[in-house]
Formats: C-alpha cells, structure tokens, sequence
C-alpha cells in the first residue's frame, strides 16, 4: 500500500508526465501542420511527407491515451481511490505504481485484462 508520501511523489511525476505529452502533442500538430504545408515536386516528395504526417499522427494518438489515462489517475487520487485495483479492489503495489504511476490494476489483473482484449 502506497503511503501519502509516495503518493504525493508519484502525483508530481503523473503532472510532470501530463505537461511533457502536453508540449510533444502540440510539437507533433505544429509538425503534421508544417509538413501540409510543404512543397512535394515529386511523388517522392509527396510519400515521405505523408509517411511523416502519418507517424506523428500515430504517436499523438497514442500519446492522448497516455494523457488520458494520466488524467483519470489524478481524479483517483482526488477521489483516494489511486492504487487500487479497478477489478480486485486490491492494493496495487508500490513498485507497479513506481513503474507506471498511472497503472489502474494491479499486475495478475493487468494480465487478465490484457488476455481478454
């Protein structure tokens, strides 16, 4: 079980985390956005700007899940729910929360989970 302290710590990184993804999502549209505005002479030209426009756009993407999830592990520490697990009602260990501070099920769930998807 997470003491207030660790808690604590681990709400600053989850709001550290929060502003980096923050400024590389705009980093990433700020960059989709310049690469639209490129000139392609050629269909080469064309290929590579569409293949950079779609990475950023998948590693956006991805990094929204992770913002999200950022978010709703902040609301359970508002709520005092963060380290409990959404599907056992255990306590999530302080290492799992360490690793990944927004971790919402502790590890043999997480496994169930990830089977069932």
């Amino acid at each position: 079980m997470a003491t207030k302290k660790q808690v604590e710590e681990l709400e600053k990184v989850l709001f550290n985390r929060k502003e980096t993804i923050i400024k590389t999502i705009q980093d990433s549209r700020d960059s989709i956005d310049s690469l639209k505005n490129s000139e392609c002479n050629d269909e080469f030209d064309y290929a590579e700007v569409s293949s950079d426009s779609f990475k950023e756009g998948i590693i956006a993407n991805q990094q929204l899940k992770e913002l999200k999830e950022i978010e709703d592990a902040i609301i359970r520490i508002k709520k005092n729910t963060y380290g409990v697990c959404e599907m056992c009602d255990e306590q999530i260990s302080i290492a799992r929360l360490r690793a990944k501070p927004f971790a919402k099920f502790c590890t043999p769930c997480r496994e169930i989970y990830e089977e069932e998807q």
